[in-house]
């Protein structure tokens, strides 16, 4: 009696131990993932940062295995999004409490991406093909993710890799997501040579091994080739002397009414400083002008002036309103004005930034204040189309729109030459988040073929090339004029700008598919 309780004792803390040992291996995998996003200059952790993860599940249940992998995304997102406290705290003036709140049910709603990964691949054990399935899954729920409610593909796991410049050229075929799906390959690969036993004699797991070798030096020779003799060389190119203004602006004076006079003199001065370069385009930040650029008496023949002085193209960002039905909306403007005294042409951005610009269910959520305190909540634009200027069509992408694939490439359908992404993000402070929003607006160049002018209040200003390679990059909380000629060319389509997220949609239907064949499979047998 006292062998079989020291037995049962002994077996209980092995299981505890086992236990442990797997919560920790899950909480690794999420530190790992958090680690090989920039800032950190760790981007090679993300080819085997599920590997803990899946060595944690295996043999596992649905259901533990949800909650491992539920572990390892929360861990993951807490580390990653932490920002969102600094951005409510400091800008929203929300208590340290209050901010904790919407912090932390975004991380607990992200962390079930991972989670549903890690119990949906139980169900894959011994499938034909299963890293190729464990791949698609994944990039799947990213596509989800990208999608649903209002979407949030901030930080994809393919984001890691943006200074990779020979393996994102395949963004022009499938996006941010083709990136994604080879790391999944690898760490699936990693995690079945060297943690997982194998029956001799295993063909499958061969040919597998063989389709991955394929499929990632196809991806590494198809951006060797975009690189020297591809889209690169492909339709005559203009060049565009460009400047960029970073006037760094304090956000919490920004719309002050007695700083409004200081923040114009700052863009006038910068701005003509940059006269001797002789610019054919000049780009300011997301509302830089912080008044109602429609119809000021003040500042608003001082910015017309300057277009004309300088004899360029500006654009820059302000608020609007319109009066719809006896009611005042209010938009997130782009304007561009030429030299020529021709009618300000406008952009009003489409995707706005939730608790940022407007307060979702705000019936519900009646405490939390918007972060823009100017008058009113936004409302989106209705259409996304470039602005036409002297051998210029930008399409305009404001603040975290740059996140949206479909946006730029939609600009790039509608006959964008060159993408222009007007931020602000000062809002993040001296976090992770400028850097992180860096990383994604690479893509948009690559997946469109469209060098990119990014104009930041507080960094990071960039010029980015069609081939995803940051030209020139500004310091953050700097006061910076960034210049250089961009060759504007009118090469064709590309195939993601002209089918758009095909290749993730596809992953997404052949995971359903195998997920419903699993459960009819599961339903029969237990029938």
């Amino acid at each position: 009696m006292r062998a079989a309780s020291e037995y049962s004792s002994f077996s209980l803390a092995g299981k505890r131990s086992n236990l442990t040992r797997k919560v920790i291996l899950a909480i690794l995998s999420g530190a790992m993932l958090t680690a090989s996003f920039p800032p950190s200059r760790l981007s090679f952790l993300a080819w085997f940062a599920l590997v803990p993860l899946l060595i944690s599940i295996n043999n596992e249940s649905f259901s533990r295995a949800f909650k491992l992998g539920f572990i390892a995304g929360t861990t993951h997102y807490l580390t990653l999004i932490y920002w969102i406290v600094v951005v409510l705290g400091r800008y929203g003036n929300l208590s340290v409490l209050a901010s904790l709140g919407p912090f932390v049910l975004l991380c607990l709603y992200l962390a079930l991406y991972p989670a549903f990964f890690s119990g949906i691949t139980t169900w894959l054990r011994g499938s034909r093909f299963v890293l190729l399935f464990i791949a698609s899954i994944w990039v799947g729920l990213e596509y989800v993710r990208a999608k649903l409610l209002t979407g949030f593909p901030w930080c994809l796991l393919g984001y890691t890799q943006y200074e990779n410049l020979h393996l994102i050229q395949i963004a022009d075929l499938c996006g941010v997501y083709g990136i994604s799906f080879l790391i999944i390959l690898s760490n699936g690969l990693l995690y079945h040579l060297f943690f997982r036993r194998h029956d001799k004699g295993n063909g499958i797991l061969r040919w597998e091994i063989l389709i991955i070798l394929l499929v990632g030096g196809g991806a590494l020779a198809y951006g060797h080739y975009s690189l020297t003799a591809g889209h690169m060389e492909k339709g005559p190119h203009r060049m565009v002397n460009t400047v960029i203004i970073q006037a760094n602006i304090d956000q919490s004076l920004k719309w002050e009414p007695a700083h409004q006079t200081e923040t114009m003199a700052t863009y006038q001065r910068l701005t003509r400083a940059a006269y001797d370069f002789k610019p054919d385009l000049i780009v300011w930040p997301e509302t830089s002008a912080p008044f109602f650029f429609q119809d000021d008496v003040v500042f608003t023949p001082k910015i017309l002036s300057l277009a004309r002085e300088s004899n360029s193209v500006l654009v820059f960002g302000s608020p609007a309103y319109k009066q719809i039905h006896g009611k005042t909306k209010y938009y997130n403007r782009a304007y561009l004005i030429t030299s020529d005294d021709q009618p300000p042409q406008y952009y009003d951005k489409v995707k706005l930034v939730p608790f940022g610009e407007y307060v979702p269910l705000k019936r519900y959520l009646f405490f939390i204040n918007r972060l823009v305190p100017a008058a009113g909540d936004f409302e989106p634009g209705n259409r996304i189309a470039p602005l036409k200027g002297r051998h210029v069509l930008p399409g305009i992408l404001i603040c975290f729109e740059a996140i949206f694939p479909e946006l730029a490439s939609t600009q790039t359908r509608e006959g964008a030459n060159i993408l222009i992404n007007l931020t602000n993000d000062a809002w993040f402070g001296r976090t992770s988040a400028p850097y992180q929003h860096l990383s994604m607006a690479v893509f948009r160049t690559v997946e469109n073929r469209r060098p990119m002018i990014r104009a930041a209040n507080t960094g990071f200003s960039a010029f980015i090339g069609p081939d995803g390679r940051i030209i020139a990059l500004s310091s953050l909380f700097e006061e910076e004029t960034l210049k250089a000629s961009i060759g504007i060319s009118n090469s064709p389509l590309t195939f993601y700008a002209r089918f758009g997220d095909l290749f993730a949609f596809s992953l997404l239907a052949i995971s359903l598919i195998k997920i419903l064949s699993l459960l009819w499979h599961e339903w029969l047998v237990r029938r």
